[in-house]
């Protein structure tokens, strides 16, 4: 197989996931009157899955965001309060996302047990680009916002063999 095929195929595997997280995350009332500036009545956890208190969605944090890691395309898809993960080493992840506690926070369960993305913290985020901390070894990830179900531009791609 040529890189350049190898580069169709995954980028057409990567707007596939978008789009499929994107359906499966659509799920709930997803309204913009589901904020609330309530108290959370638990703190943000270290040890990795959904148990955070997200108390109201977050405008800023809606939609689908793409990066890549250690050699996978990670999508996260937000939707209302709830946030969905897919990585395309296989790894499969749900939870919530919003504000809590003054900041706006990431809590997933993975199907297959992985914690690296359990608990994430937004150090920022704008139209274009968003940074999580995650609790876990992974440390800090950029996610660039992917619209339309189409890859962001100015992803690594494959290098070409000579």
């Amino acid at each position: 197989m040529t890189t350049a095929t190898a580069r169709v195929r995954t980028a057409a595997a990567a707007a596939g996931l978008v789009g499929v997280l994107a359906l499966t995350a659509c799920s709930g009332s997803g309204s913009k009157d589901d904020t609330s500036s309530s108290t959370p009545s638990a703190t943000p956890t270290s040890t990795g899955g959904a148990t955070g208190a997200v108390t109201g969605a977050s405008d800023k944090l809606q939609g689908s965001w793409i990066t890549t890691s250690k050699g996978t395309i990670v999508a996260l898809v937000i939707t209302g309060k709830k946030a969905g993960l897919f990585a395309t080493g296989g790894s499969v992840c749900s939870g919530a996302a919003g504000a809590e506690s003054g900041m706006q926070m990431i809590h997933l369960t993975c199907t297959d047990g992985n914690k690296d993305r359990g608990t994430g913290m937004v150090d920022s985020v704008n139209k274009d680009g968003m940074k999580v901390t995650w609790s876990g070894k992974l440390g800090q990830e950029t996610y660039t916002k992917a619209e339309g179900g189409k890859l962001p531009p100015g992803l690594p791609t494959a290098a070409a063999k000579s």
